[in-house]
């Protein structure tokens, strides 16, 4: 090779600066794709809005979260409780049709206000008698009455 006059002869890397180099690359790539994704979901998921109409007021409970399900009353002959029939699909393991799903819940309601018909949430809740293990939390539609 002809080197130019006046130009300075290539500097050889040592193994060590040369693996301090492909590391500091590497890095900056996984820095640029962890940025990247964390745009992406941020885009892609939506924050709800609290104040929102229909929104599910948050619960502060130190023990965790409690499941909420979404069922229509079907009974409201008890004092204070509603049985809710929560219908869900679940598909079948061996010929894939699904299935309707229908489970009764009996829920506590305070005031009585919920009547056979009502399309209700109800949130899990601690024992309140032998079978009650729930409460409703809101009304979703009324029932309609013909």
């Amino acid at each position: 090779m002809a080197e130019k006059k006046g130009a300075k002869p290539a500097e050889k890397k040592g193994a060590v600066a040369k693996v301090a180099d492909a590391a500091k690359s590497v890095a900056k790539t996984a820095k640029a794709a962890v940025v990247d994704t964390a745009k992406k979901v941020a885009k892609a998921v939506k924050v709800a809005d609290p104040n929102a109409k229909g929104a599910t007021p948050r619960r502060n409970d130190p023990r965790g979260r409690h499941r909420a399900l979404t069922g229509v009353v079907r009974s409201d002959k008890m004092d204070k409780t509603v049985v809710v029939e929560v219908v869900s699909l679940r598909r079948d393991p061996v010929y894939g049709k699904y299935l309707k799903n229908r489970t009764r819940y009996k829920a506590h309601d305070e005031k009585n206000q919920f009547k056979t018909g009502d399309k209700v949430e109800i949130l899990e809740h601690r024992p309140l008698s032998r079978e009650k293990r729930w409460i409703v939390s809101r009304l979703i539609e009324a029932a309609k009455v013909e």
